[in-house]
């Protein structure tokens, strides 16, 4: 087993799922993947098993029933990690977005330069989004700028999905108590990161929309984000943001 685990969620990516696998497995830092599968109808878990066997004890699978969210597939996914060991857990789209050779510098970023936390950022070094609409782009730029003005972190792309987190960190995040389900989850995870202290790194990637399938992004997606934001700065000023004590040996 490798120290490092990719996770990715799937909903209806038949026609992504098997390239993004063997395109993690042929890079040239080795990593585990963990697909978990909220009940695809067009068969995408079934596309994962066939080639599970191809790639014994790298390519792991949870099937859930019905689409329950994107950050409860997460946290489901951190909890299967910190519980096989791994020190590195990734977030990664399967529909080719988040470019799958960077997931080597996010992994270096954290295992080499030691943040505890690096993010695959669009907006770090100006705007480097590839097929999106205009208005797209607008709107998650400026979603950024509001989750700065509200919260206070000085995350450039605090919606990013693409991720290293590393196991100290999320074993000392609540991941019990994030309660956001959607995009949303994305910024709580990294408030909550920030409000405990971690060191946090952006490092620049060009972010390409999909060419194939559907998205599943929406006005809704982000009309949550930008509500949630407030709930949660309001929440935040009524709990400790306490380290876990390191367990002694």
């Amino acid at each position: 087993m490798n120290n490092s685990v990719v996770i990715i969620p799937t909903y209806n990516e038949i026609e992504n799922i098997e390239a993004i696998i063997r395109k993690v497995f042929s890079l040239p830092l080795s990593f585990d993947v963990l697909i978990i599968d909220d009940g695809s109808p067009d068969g995408t878990a079934d596309v994962v098993k066939k080639i599970q066997g191809e790639y014994s004890n790298q390519l792991f699978l949870l099937e859930r029933k019905g689409k329950l969210g994107l950050g409860t597939a997460y946290i489901h996914g951190f909890k299967w990690a910190l519980e096989k060991g791994y020190e590195y857990i990734f977030e990664m789209d399967a529909d080719f977005s988040h470019p799958p050779e960077d997931l080597v510098r996010l992994h270096h970023a954290c295992a080499v330069d030691g943040h505890d936390a690096a993010v695959g950022s669009r907006y770090i070094t100006g705007v480097n989004v590839v097929n999106w609409p205009i208005q797209r782009v607008l709107m998650s730029y400026f979603a950024g700028y509001y989750v700065r003005m509200i919260t206070g972190m000085k995350i450039m792309d605090p919606t990013a999905g693409f991720i290293c987190y590393t196991r100290k960190l999320l074993e000392t995040i609540e991941l019990d108590k994030i309660q956001f389900i959607g995009y949303a989850f994305q910024i709580e995870m990294k408030f909550n990161s920030w409000k405990y202290g971690f060191d946090i790194v952006e490092v620049p990637i060009i972010f390409t929309d999909r060419t194939k399938g559907a998205s599943k992004m929406s006005r809704g997606i982000f009309k949550e984000a930008i509500l949630g934001v407030l709930s949660m700065k309001i929440n935040s000023f009524f709990k400790t943001y306490k380290p876990k004590q390191p367990v002694q040996k």
